[in-house]
């Protein structure tokens, strides 16, 4: 059973229809104890940093979502769901993010472009070096440069580069998404980026620790 953490914000019900597109068996839950006995965890986003981190918070469920991700759960963050993992952004200073990873989200810098960036943009998978094509096990089987569905402003900037993913380039290299042990996550939206993004769900569904 995969849960996906329902704190009042994020695509829930379409990340919920893809993931049982692509076979999984999946509930939208905000109960502590249903986040225990799942086998993996998929954390959205949608919206603000602080807004995001305040909703989580509400809920009482972040001990439980470290404890889960300590003990080697597989999680799944998407949009803000990713950033959130890091320790802070400059979207809301003053608002700690779970500090599961080191770094910070800062805003995009892309003169000439509008911001957000949104709509459909290629990345290239890899850590490190921008053009070298490393193995994630979560984009496993796409193409060198698959082409993702953004909405976003803020972008994350580990202080491990070895944590990136996937990058691509909207006025500068952007963080599209992070890998590390159990956890993936990704600034672009899965769920909205039609057969790439579900053979990404699905390589999520599949994976077994």
């Amino acid at each position: 059973m995969i849960a996906i953490i329902d704190y009042g914000v994020g695509n829930l019900y379409s990340v919920e229809k893809a993931i049982s597109t692509v076979g999984g068996e999946v509930m939208v839950t905000r109960d502590a104890d249903d986040l225990i006995d799942a086998d993996k965890l998929i954390l959205p986003g949608v919206g603000a940093f602080g807004d995001c981190m305040k909703n989580l918070e509400s809920t009482g469920l972040i001990p439980t979502i470290i404890e889960q991700i300590k003990n080697g759960k597989p999680l799944f963050g998407i949009c803000v769901g990713l950033q959130i993992l890091f320790e802070s952004s400059e979207e809301t200073p003053d608002v700690k993010g779970l500090g599961i990873f080191k770094g910070t989200v800062k805003k995009i810098c892309a003169d000439g472009l509008k911001i957000p960036h949104m709509g459909w943009n290629y990345v290239k998978v890899g850590s490190k070096n921008f053009t070298k094509f490393g193995a994630s096990k979560f984009m496993a089987g796409l193409s060198a440069t698959p082409y993702f569905y953004f909405v976003h402003s803020y972008h994350a900037v580990p202080l491990d580069e070895n944590l990136i993913a996937a990058r691509t380039y909207y006025g500068e290299r952007i963080t599209a998404a992070i890998e590390y042990e159990n956890i993936f996550a990704t600034q672009f939206h899965p769920e909205k980026s039609g057969d790439v993004g579900l053979k990404v769900l699905k390589n999520f569904v599949d994976y077994q620790l």
